[in-house]
This record gives C-alpha cells, structure tokens and sequence, in this order.
C-alpha cells in the first residue's frame, strides 16, 4: 500500500480530473496501510467482526479523503461521511462484544470516535479546515498503528524501540508539518524530510525480524529440534545451576534418567517416523508431569534427564519416576498406530549420592542400566562400564555414593 501511495503521488500533478484521482488513491492507500497494519496485529483477526471494522475503515477512509479532495461538495456530505469514521466501528464493536472485547478493539473505536469528534469541529473551518481535517485522518490512522505495534511487541529491543518511535514520527508528521506552515513560514522543509519516518519503521522491522532470526538460532543451539526440549548443552548449564543453588542452601537436588523400553522394535517395525511421533508424545507427557521450574531434558535418542529442583526429597524423586513409568505403561495412540512402550528409570540425589555433576549423572545412569537389567536383562556392559567409570571418579570427587537404592 505505501508503494501504491508513492506510484500515485507521481501523478499527482496531472492536469484537471486525473490529478485529483491520482492524489485520492494516493491518500486512500496511506489509510489503507495503517488500517490493514492495525488489523494484522490484533490477535482475533480471524473473527469477522474484525473484518467488519477492517473493511469499514476502507469505505470511511477513502470516502472521507475523496470528498475532501473533490472539494465542491455540500457540507452535510462531509458531515455525515466524518460521523461514519466513528459510528461503524462502534457499532460494530458494540454489536460483537460478547464475541470480541479486547482493548486493541476499544482503542480503535476510541480513537475513530475522537476523530469524528475532530472533523466536526474543524473541518468547516475557513481556510485550513479541510487540510486540518485530512491531518487528522492521516494522524489518527498512524497514532492507531504505534499504540496496536507497542501492544503486539511489548519487548526492550532496538527493533520495537525504533519501530514505535518511526510509527509514532509518522503520525506527528500529520501535525508538525501544518503547524510549521502556518506558524513558520520562513522555513523550508524539503518534501522527502517527512517521509523519513516510513524509512525509520522499514528499519525498525528490519532490525526486528533480526533479533526473531538471532532468538530463534540461540533456540535452536540449546533445544531439541524435534521434541522441542532442552538439549544436552542445556540441560547440563542447567543441572550445573540447579546443584549450585542446592549447595548454596543446603537443599537437596534430583536427578532421573529415563531410557524407553522397546524403542527399537518400534523403529523397526514401524518406521523412523512413528519412532519420531512417540519421542514428541513422550516429552509432552513428561513435561505435563513435572513443575514448571523443574527440567525436561532430551539427552539421547531414547533418553531424557529430568532435573527436580528444590524443594525435593528422595521420596519425592522415586515418586515422580514411578509416575513417569506408570505413563508409559499405557498404550500410545499415534493415528493409525498403537504403540506399548516401558522405560527404565535411575535416580540420583544430590548431596547424598555425588557432589559433583559427573559423578551425580554415573549414579543416575548406573541405577537406570541396573533397573533396565532387573527387567529386561539387558544393560549388562553399560552397567560395568558405568560401575567402572563410577570407580573411578569415586575416590578424585570423594561423593561416598551409595550406588544401591
């Protein structure tokens, strides 16, 4: 739309009826960004009585700036067309209230209502009434624009900082500029000056979709990318965390590996894709058992690490890993398959166990091999290798672990 507005402002000076049309759809398209930029921020944006609203903000806009710019038209015209910028959206809003009562919805009707208010005052005035009126309607449709963007992205960010001060530099353009002309005279401000606030909110978007591109790689490094969990980089910045802060109180801290049984046979037998279906059910099943300020970790293909912060025991830990069991021994539906999975779980207490991370993660790996054993039989060499390594870590970390639960 602002491309539009620009190609038609080159015509704008074509002699007689194509001049005055170029200059209305250049106008019309100026309304017509900021009322489809305020619709693409509001969140309901599918219901239709935003594209009630939507499309009223067309018809009053441009039927609005075509009077003005027709100019030989009788007063009652202008009064009506001012009315209806305000009356529309009201009424619609007032009509789809139980369907649709969010403040982005009443800032519109509030500004738009202020507007017809305005161009019923002023727009009659002898001599500048009908630029102070166009002003108006150019200044309320990017007044709605900053308000509806400082609401859709509320963050302390470069991006959203220059963005809101473009928008809000694009508005005031629509009062500093006539107030310059009447009050000063004598200075010369070049045309392209006032449209600097539109480069401005370019850049500030710029710089926005950036800092999304930059989150979303910093997401990526630390997550997942098919469950959506925290990785193991993650997961150990966040169990080197959850020790120290155990340390500093003197509070304990858990840790459970789980491996899922048969998740093999499940690769196998039915393809990668379904094994991919049941590792993102699984973590949605952990994560919904777990507190918010506890973590769910993917740490392997089959396994994930759970850290329990405090406040936790290790009756709570041996609670929660006999839960997360209990979860797996229910079929899974996954469309056209079901799927019967177990898992295998080792806990580890801090300070009780280990007081370091290595020694802490043997632990919880060696009880989990060992439970993996008890049931299946398998786990034989990770369970020496484990015991091993254990060993060795056992007498540098002084843990005194107490392997056996």
């Amino acid at each position: 739309m602002i491309s539009v507005h620009f190609a038609a402002f080159l015509f704008m000076e074509a002699p007689g009826a194509w001049g005055t049309f170029f200059t209305i759809i250049g106008l019309a398209a100026l309304t017509w960004a900021g009322a489809l930029f305020m619709w693409a921020a509001v969140p309901y944006r599918q219901e239709n009585s935003s594209r009630l609203i939507l499309i009223s903000l067309f018809i009053t806009n441009t039927l609005y700036v075509s009077l003005i710019e027709v100019g030989t038209v009788p007063d009652w015209t202008m009064n009506i067309s001012a009315a209806l910028l305000g009356a529309l959206p009201l009424a619609i809003g007032v009509a789809t209230i139980k369907t649709v009562n969010n403040p982005l919805r009443w800032t519109v009707i509030g500004l738009y209502s202020s507007l017809s208010v305005f161009l019923l005052l002023f727009q009659h005035r002898p001599g500048n009434g009908s630029d102070l009126a166009l002003n108006g309607v150019l200044f309320t449709v990017y007044f709605g624009c900053t308000t509806h963007f400082w609401f859709a992205y509320r963050r302390a960010t470069a991006g959203a900082f220059v963005t809101i001060a473009g928008f809000l530099a694009w508005a005031f353009v629509f009062v500093v500029a006539p107030s310059i002309q009447t009050f000063l005279p004598e200075i010369h401000v070049e045309n392209g000056v006032w449209n600097l606030p539109k480069y401005l909110v370019a850049v500030g978007m710029i710089l926005l979709l950036l800092e999304d591109q930059i989150e979303h790689n910093k997401h990526l490094a630390l997550h997942d990318h098919l469950t959506g969990l925290p990785n193991r980089r993650l997961y150990q910045d966040r169990l080197a965390s959850s020790l120290e802060r155990a340390r500093r109180y003197e509070a304990q801290a858990a840790l459970l590996v789980v491996d899922l049984d048969r998740f093999k046979q499940v690769n196998d037998t039915l393809g990668h894709h379904v094994g991919d279906l049941v590792l993102q059910r699984v973590a949605a099943l952990f994560s919904s058992r777990v507190r918010r300020s506890d973590t769910v970790a993917r740490t392997g293909g089959d396994e994930f690490s759970i850290i329990l912060e405090e406040p936790t025991s290790r009756a709570d830990a041996m609670s929660v890993g006999r839960s997360l069991m209990q979860l797996l021994e229910e079929p899974l539906e996954l469309g056209e398959h079901t799927v019967r999975i177990g898992a295998s779980v080792g806990i580890a207490i801090y300070p009780e166990d280990a007081h370091e991370i290595e020694t802490l993660c043997i632990a919880a790996d060696l009880r989990m091999y060992e439970a993996k054993h008890d049931a299946y039989g398998d786990g034989g060499p990770e369970i020496a290798r484990a015991a091993r390594a254990l060993a060795r870590l056992q007498p540098r970390s002084g843990a005194g672990l107490q392997v056996m639960e």
